[in-house]
């Protein structure tokens, strides 16, 4: 199950088919890092923990990948719905 949303996850990286919250744009400046970043380490990355939102009962998924400079990374993302993710947070590992 993990590759199969894996790769749903970057189908719609790929197509340009996501967008971030504040949260996660705030994370990127923090450490430094760019869009191309955030799609490296989804694009290179595995899922390493599913978790259950509990307020809404929705899936999100921790993905440890690499940034452009092969620094380890997380992004959390879930999906805002079958045709887009979302992009909660991202962290240099």
């Amino acid at each position: 199950m993990a590759r199969r949303i894996l790769e749903r996850i970057r189908e719609l990286i790929r197509a340009g088919e996501y967008g971030l919250t504040i949260h996660a744009l705030e994370e990127l400046e923090h450490d430094g890092l760019a869009g191309e970043d955030l799609e490296r380490i989804l694009l290179s990355g595995r899922i390493v923990e599913r978790q259950r939102d509990a307020d809404t009962g929705h899936y999100k998924y921790l993905v440890l990948g690499q940034c452009r400079s092969e620094t380890p990374a997380y992004a959390v993302v879930k999906f805002a719905d079958p045709k887009r993710v979302l992009v909660l947070t991202v962290f240099l590992a």
